[in-house]
């Protein structure tokens, strides 16, 4: 089904989930379902994806993505350089504006796709009442809740926690140092996390 066979459902949106460790990009994610739908992706398993092993991170992005008649979702990549770049400019962008930047255009994204959003559900990056009134005042038209543990409380925070942690995953996998040195293993960047 696309998005405009879509238009006039009303849409919950979470906005934006970020994974990032020591090393490789930083990835910020986004997913959406219908208001009426967001215990349906509750019952797919969704769940803060820091709780969640890596096998079962794949396998709930398969369903995400497969589940795409009542299911949307995106991500950005900010690359290591971009970050590096941003915080030793002048003037210079903190990792926090980096972080809003990126949730406002992948909110004005899936607005463009033409998505009937009315709520927006976001992981704080900073205090989080500073940061909803900010959000609102960009979208007055949409209910905007900001809170700490979002990816907890919020099934929509979980898909886009478990989308964008595997798009992040996957490009650890596959990374390579500028430098051409051999970075070996590490981890995944949370505690507890898995080698990769």
């Amino acid at each position: 089904m696309n998005m405009s066979e879509r238009a006039s459902w009303m849409w919950s949106m979470s906005s934006v989930e970020k994974t990032s460790g020591m090393q490789g990009p930083m990835v910020y994610g986004v997913c959406y379902c219908p208001v009426g739908r967001s215990d349906d992706l509750k019952s797919l398993g969704a769940a803060d994806s820091k709780t969640l092993t890596e096998e079962q991170r794949e396998k709930l992005f398969d369903q995400i993505h497969e589940n795409n008649d009542y299911l949307g979702w995106a991500i950005e990549v900010i690359s290591p350089t971009f970050i590096s770049n941003c915080m030793y400019k002048r003037p210079k962008v903190s990792l926090n504006e980096v972080s809003h930047n990126s949730a406002i255009g992948l909110i004005k994204r899936v607005l463009a796709a033409g998505a009937q959003i009315t709520e927006v559900f976001v992981d704080t990056v900073g205090p989080p009442e500073k940061y909803q009134a900010k959000l609102q005042e960009i979208f007055p038209a949409l209910q905007v809740t900001v809170s700490k543990k979002a990816d907890a409380l919020f099934p929509v925070v979980s898909g886009a926690s478990i989308c964008a942690k595997v798009a992040r995953d996957r490009a650890l996998k596959s990374w390579q140092f500028p430098e051409g040195i051999d970075g070996g293993t590490w981890g995944s960047g949370y505690p507890g996390g898995e080698l990769l």
